[in-house]
């Protein structure tokens, strides 16, 4: 589903039980079934900003194609690499990210949070954290 790119540092959870592929390394090159494992069936993913992508997107249909359409935006290009280890208080992981994309008029490159809430292994909902909302918002066409 994601664009493969240079290898990455690996990070590990301290606790048993969260998902793997969202802590540790990159997404690129897993397929989409693998990354969509790691969601409860009705996953609740908050999406930030004024962009076309924002807003609440529920269960695994909704988040599919959230993140199809992101591919889709981005010509293939959009690309979510784990940043630095993860942090677990409880059920809430929060998870410094780089995520960038390239289209032909613009380029994304930035930092950001992913806040998860895990339950029995599976992400259950998702809240994002970016260090230039407005510049995404750009990225991916206000709506």
């Amino acid at each position: 589903m994601l664009a493969a790119g240079p290898a990455r540092r690996q990070y590990h959870l301290p606790r048993k039980g969260v998902p793997p592929r969202w802590t540790r390394g990159t997404y690129s090159g897993y397929s989409p079934p693998t990354v969509m494992a790691q969601f409860s069936d009705d996953v609740l993913w908050h999406q930030p900003g004024a962009n076309q992508f924002s807003g609440d997107h529920h269960g695994i249909g909704g988040v599919g194609a959230l993140l199809g359409g992101m591919m889709d935006a981005s010509a293939g290009s959009f690309e979510l690499v784990v940043a630095g280890p993860a942090m677990v208080n409880g059920e809430a992981v929060a998870v410094p990210v780089r995520f960038t994309g390239n289209r032909a008029d613009a380029t994304m490159d930035m930092a950001g949070i992913d806040l998860l809430t895990v339950r029995d292994g599976k992400i259950v909902e998702v809240r994002l954290f970016s260090e230039d909302g407005h510049g995404e918002d750009l990225f991916w066409g206000l709506k």
